[in-house]
């Protein structure tokens, strides 16, 4: 089932994984206010739909997303109207973050600035061989500030600060060798793989996912010691799942797991 929302095309329903389709060429699918709104809404409702297991979200036209729409941004003219937008993306940010299902970034053309801390922010990335990724915002007197929150969580800090001094585009090979992005493919079978691996994650427990996308990004917040008492306590919780049972008692007698979700 295919809805459209200013500047997003969402399609779910096919096999648990859902698709958020940036749809403003024009722009390159820039981060306008619009769109983040729309983005908004969408994984607000997919996260709702248990019908929906995985999302992808990709672009539309020639790239991914050039970041943040630059003639919008200069009319906005106040600081109390550019607050309002880089709040609300890092709202969109964190929401990626807290929501119960994964997210894959599928990545063709650009992801610059705001468009590379998309990538970055979701759980996965996977992208063309050809796609380029930079925080560019340094070239034009903008510091990448909120989008190096996110790529810095990635790769490495003196990766990062050339990225962001710099403003220069790495290659998708360079992007995986630094843990940008998961892999990167030719475009002629890039959606196989993407697919691909959305429906692998789609055939585990979503209940069993959903508590360990959760844990996975708190503990990294953590002090050692306090994470490993924060994720016995998780595993605990965990075992007690239907699911946890059906699982192991499915390894020992060598079939296939039939999860319950619960």
């Amino acid at each position: 089932m295919s809805k459209k929302f200013p500047n997003i095309i969402v399609n779910s329903g096919n096999n648990g994984v859902a698709r958020i389709i940036l749809n403003d060429p024009d722009t390159y699918n820039a981060l306008s206010f619009v769109t983040i709104k729309s983005l908004i809404t969408c994984f607000k409702n997919l996260d709702q739909d248990k019908s929906t297991k995985v999302i992808i979200i990709e672009g539309s036209g020639k790239g991914f997303c050039a970041g943040h729409n630059l003639k919008e941004i200069k009319s906005l003219k106040s600081k109390a109207n550019y607050q309002k937008l880089f709040s609300q993306c890092s709202k969109l940010m964190m929401q990626i973050i807290s929501i119960n299902k994964p997210v894959i970034a599928k990545v063709h053309g650009a992801a610059f600035a705001a468009g590379c801390q998309l990538v970055a922010t979701c759980d996965l990335a996977i992208s063309s061989n050809d796609s380029f990724f930079a925080t560019p915002g340094v070239n034009m007197g903008l510091f990448c500030s909120t989008p190096m929150v996110a790529v810095s969580r990635n790769i490495g800090r003196k990766k990062m600060m050339k990225m962001l001094l710099t403003g220069e585009r790495i290659s998708a090979a360079y992007a995986k060798e630094i843990g940008l992005i998961n892999d990167h493919y030719d475009n002629s079978i890039l959606e196989d793989e993407v697919i691909k691996l959305a429906k692998l994650i789609a055939s585990k427990s979503s209940k069993v996912v959903k508590i360990g996308k959760k844990a996975f990004y708190k503990q990294l917040e953590m002090p050692l010691e306090e994470a490993y008492k924060y994720t016995s306590k998780v595993m605990t919780e965990n075992m007690m799942f239907l699911d946890a049972k059906e699982g192991i008692s499915a390894f020992i007698e060598k079939r296939k797991p039939k999860w319950k979700n619960k």
